[in-house]
Order: C-alpha cells, then sequence, then structure tokens
C-alpha cells in the first residue's frame, strides 16, 4: 500500500513539473512573439519581470561557467604538458595536443552554455556544416595552411627544435601550429611561415642525423708535393677536437684547377659539435700548411704599363 501511494506521489509530481516546463515554454514562447513583431505595448511588466529572471540567471550561469572553464582549461593542459613531458614524448605533439585539449574544453563548455538558452546543439552542428563551405571558399589560403599543418603534423619531416632550412630560412624550430610554423634564426630574429609554403617546397633538416660531415676545400700551389700536402692535411684533421674515427677523416684530391692544387678536407663530428670543429679544421689546415711552407695561391693581377709615343719622344 505504501509503495503505491509513493508510485503515486512520484507520478503526480512529475506531472506537475512537466507542466511547470510546458507553462514556462508557452510564457517564453507567447513573450518572444511579441517581442519579435514589435507589440512591445503589449507586453505586461510581469512578462518582462519573467523573461528578464528567467534569462538573467542563466546568463550569470554561463559567465560563471565560462570562467571555470577558462580556467580549469588551463590547468588541464598545463597537466597534459606537464604529464607527456616526464614520459619524455614527442615536444611537438605534446605542444599541439596540450592547445586541442584547451579549445576542446572551450568548445564543449561554448555548446552547453548555448543549450541553457533553447538552443539545440545539433541545429548549431548543422549551422556550422552549412555555413563551412562559405567560409571554405572565403579562406582557401587559410585553409590550405590547415592541411599542410596536420600534413607536417602527421609526417613530422621535422620537429621542435631541429635547425631546418626552410622557405629560404635557416633557424631552429620553436613551434609547429596548424597554420603556421615559427623558427627562431641563429641571429636573433622570429621567423613566422605560413606552412603552405613549406610542405609543398624542399625542406631540410639539418639536424636530423646524430653526426655531420665538415667539409673545407683548400687550393695548394703546383709547385707543392702531392704527398707531403697530403700527410699535412692528415696532420690538420688529427688534431682537430670532437673528431669521429667511424666514417675515417679523408683528405681528397679533387682536381688539378686553373692555378691551384684543389683538395677537399672532410672529417666526421657529433651534430652539436659542427661549428666549433668547422672553425678548429680550417685553423688547423692553415697551420699545418704554413708549418710544411705549402702556399695557398690567392688571385693577383700584374699590371705592366706601356710608355706611349710623347713618352718615347721626351726620353
Amino acid at each position: 500500500m505504501n509503495l503505491h501511494l509513493l508510485a503515486q506521489a512520484a507520478s503526480t509530481a512529475a506531472s506537475e513539473s512537466a507542466t511547470k516546463l510546458n507553462a514556462t515554454e508557452i510564457a517564453l514562447k507567447q513573450f518572444w512573439q511579441k517581442f519579435w513583431t514589435m507589440n512591445w505595448k503589449t507586453i505586461e511588466g510581469s512578462e518582462w519581470l519573467f523573461a528578464a529572471q528567467y534569462y538573467g540567471f542563466r546568463a550569470m550561469l554561463v559567465v560563471v561557467l565560462m570562467i571555470l572553464a577558462w580556467t580549469l582549461s588551463g590547468w588541464l593542459s598545463s597537466g597534459v604538458r606537464r604529464g607527456l613531458t616526464r614520459i619524455r614524448f614527442d615536444e611537438t605533439l605534446t605542444k599541439f595536443l596540450a592547445k586541442l585539449v584547451r579549445w576542446a574544453a572551450l568548445l564543449l563548455t561554448a555548446l552547453t552554455c548555448l543549450s541553457f538558452f533553447g538552443v539545440e546543439t545539433t541545429s548549431f552542428a548543422a549551422l556550422i556544416g552549412a555555413a563551412g563551405l562559405a567560409v571554405g571558399l572565403a579562406f582557401q589560403g587559410t585553409l590550405s595552411n590547415f592541411a599542410a599543418g596536420a600534413m607536417l603534423l602527421i609526417f613530422r619531416p621535422y620537429k621542435v627544435g631541429d635547425t631546418v632550412n626552410i622557405a629560404n630560412h635557416l633557424g631552429k624550430v620553436n613551434e609547429i601550429a596548424l597554420f603556421t610554423t615559427e623558427i627562431d634564426t641563429f641571429d636573433g630574429r622570429r621567423i613566422i611561415i605560413p606552412n603552405s609554403s613549406i610542405y609543398g617546397a624542399v625542406i631540410e633538416n639539418i639536424t636530423y642525423h646524430r653526426s655531420r660531415r665538415v667539409d673545407i676545400a683548400v687550393g695548394t700551389d703546383y709547385s707543392a708535393d702531392i704527398d707531403e700536402t697530403r700527410q699535412a692535411l692528415e696532420r690538420a684533421m688529427a688534431i682537430v677536437p670532437h673528431a669521429l674515427q667511424d666514417p675515417e677523416p679523408a683528405a681528397v684530391l679533387l682536381e688539378l684547377g686553373a692555378s691551384s692544387v684543389n683538395w677537399s678536407v672532410r672529417v666526421w663530428v657529433n651534430r652539436d659539435d659542427f661549428g666549433d670543429a668547422k672553425q678548429a679544421l680550417i685553423r688547423a689546415v692553415k697551420m699545418e700548411l704554413d708549418r710544411s711552407q705549402i702556399g695557398i695561391p690567392f688571385p693577383q693581377m700584374d699590371v705592366h704599363l706601356q710608355p706611349t709615343s710623347g713618352d718615347e719622344k721626351a726620353a
């Protein structure tokens, strides 16, 4: 008997709640019909007060939710970044995923807030789809950057921290976003390059491999002995710090040039030691050639003055 009474009470409460909800919807619908048809004089003060209370409460709730969502999405993004960094995840994808989580949380909150005002999220999604075509035609360049950015993030020809030569710019990658890539040049400049200019062109990843080869071109006098020159260059390679022995350093005789015997001095080093090793190799080559008294030809001009007829008569 008690269970029957409880069921009846629950049914009565549910029906009263539904009736109240329907009455609220009807009242709001009548209010907006009068408002949009500009029959404002027929709107009573109680209707204005009811609409202000109904939407005012929801507006305040939306403001509070968006502030909370902005704060919590920032914390969530930072947490994702710290977590992925702790497990040594790829730095490029770490930044991308952290931003993606933040904006996904904000978008979800915005859609939830729209539902408070009676906006159907399904119709909103349909509206976005319908507007997508027009927006796509208006922003073809931007969408091409987006597509190129997605391909760069998927195939990853370079990552954050790599030294690259892209779109005729040399520098270290700071960030790869969906629309642009940021690189820092070695003279302290920040360059932002559209992704469409990168993906459709040649990409040179200078620090892709762990080791690099230092090449120094040098020319010697024709009067210098070939074997002595080779020995001097080998001594120069032997004193270069950070030089790797696998592959072995090599002094390659390239050609007999117009005014010099041309050599290529090649030493392999770790990529982080490339700059210092190149300076050291140039210095060592010059010092060893000077010590062996082997000259390095340089362009020079001989000027021959021919006396004129007036000068001959005066003489």
